[in-house]
């Protein structure tokens, strides 16, 4: 699918009868938008008029969600079977404001509550936990639901069709894709929950489970502030866009899981310390050929990590924060700890006077340190970096 016109008339028109193209096409697609938007009425009762809301959003409403308004927080809680104040706190956990006495939810609302509090029950999940299971789901699918209207609709809908508003062409667009992009989420959801759940099993033990042994990596854009002030809204968004997708890409090409991004920095971990310096020189190697990025700062830690709720914690993490704020330029500083398991495992020469002259001798390294000064890092008392570079670069 393209972002163009072109595109747009073509999804239009393919929801006429039969995918017929042409005028028939586009009239009967915003007829059919058209005649939704006459029919919330009917459709809603007095709820659109007591509920202050827009038409065409209640349409689209109805349409994603596949209900109607029914319940108010309330009855939708009674419905469920749980309490008016777990209700309340499986809602809000998912990111959703309070709504008051509104009628505003749905069965899907009701069926939610009544599966999660149905956990708690069986004793699958406990109540922190479901509250817990809430609230990553919301918070990770908010994002996604944010980057799809705002990206990927907005695109779809420029330019207009001709005496359509653009909420008019969402509706027919949406209709279209909503069934291929549930199915392409639920398919990406169970290939990720595979691959967490095979990282989980391959643990050693229980405490390994949630505090494992990581390299953890933080890239940042030097002189990320600066651009703010020169570069328009728009260069600065397609900047960022183009560090974060390139960053992902490298990332899961080479095995290491993106953890976040912050804009300006991402922060990416790796099973092993071979994989984290391949990624962290691999970004420094792409950026640099890239005449449109600033330069880039990679720091590298390995240790003990905690890991919740998809996100990563502890020193190890707060030791490669600092260590990428006082890496030089287009470079890649790496802690003690993951030095030493980069030479443990072959990867590097624990000294050039290891290596020797010969070709050789030098053939089964990827890697090469250089130790740096000893500094004193705040939180973390003295840090001794290590310089990490590609073996003959």
């Amino acid at each position: 699918m393209t972002a163009d016109g072109g595109g747009t008339s073509r999804a239009v028109r393919a929801t006429g009868e039969d995918g017929a193209a042409g005028a028939g096409g586009a009239e009967r697609a915003e007829g059919a938008a058209r005649a939704g938007v006459d029919g919330v009425a009917e459709e809603y009762g007095d709820d659109v008029g007591d509920e202050g809301g827009d038409p065409i959003a209640l349409r689209l409403e109805a349409l994603i969600l596949g209900a109607e308004r029914r319940y108010t927080p309330f009855q939708a809680a009674r419905a469920a079977g749980v309490s008016m104040d777990l209700a309340s706190r499986f809602w809000r956990a998912m990111g959703f404001a309070d709504i008051g006495q509104a009628k505003a939810l749905t069965e899907a609302d009701v069926l939610a509550l009544r599966r999660l509090a149905g956990l708690v029950e069986a004793g699958l999940l406990s109540e922190p936990m479901a509250v817990q299971v809430a609230r990553s789901t919301g918070q990770t699918t908010a994002r996604l639901a944010d980057w799809q209207i705002d990206s990927f609709l907005e695109g779809l809908t420029e330019p207009q069709e001709p005496g359509m508003t653009r909420t008019e062409i969402t509706y027919p667009l949406v209709e279209l894709l909503l069934p291929e992009l549930e199915e392409f989420l639920i398919y990406v959801w169970r290939r990720q929950l595979a691959a967490a759940t095979g990282r989980v099993v391959q643990a050693q033990d229980d405490a390994e489970m949630v505090d494992r042994r990581l390299a953890v990596g933080f890239a940042d854009l030097v002189g990320f502030t600066r651009l703010t002030r020169r570069l328009e809204e728009e260069e600065l968004g397609e900047l960022v866009e183009a560090f974060e997708t390139t960053a992902a890409d490298l990332v899961a090409a080479h095995g290491g899981r993106l953890i976040k991004t912050l804009g300006d920095e991402v922060l990416y971990s790796a099973d092993d310390a071979g994989t984290a310096a391949e990624i962290g020189l691999r970004l420094i190697e792409t950026m640099t050929h890239d005449e449109t990025m600033p330069e880039l700062r990679v720091g590298l830690a390995f240790g003990t990590v905690t890991t919740r709720m998809g996100d990563v914690f502890g020193t190890t993490v707060n030791l490669a924060s600092r260590l990428t704020s006082i890496a030089p330029k287009d470079a890649v500083l790496v802690d003690q700890a993951l030095a030493e398991e980069l030479t443990r495992n072959g990867d590097a020469p624990k000294s050039e006077a290891d290596v020797g002259e010969g070709e050789e001798t030098a053939a089964g390294y990827r890697f090469a340190l250089q130790p740096m000064w000893q500094r004193p890092v705040r939180g973390l008392g003295m840090v001794e970096p290590w310089l990490l570079s590609r073996r003959g670069g």
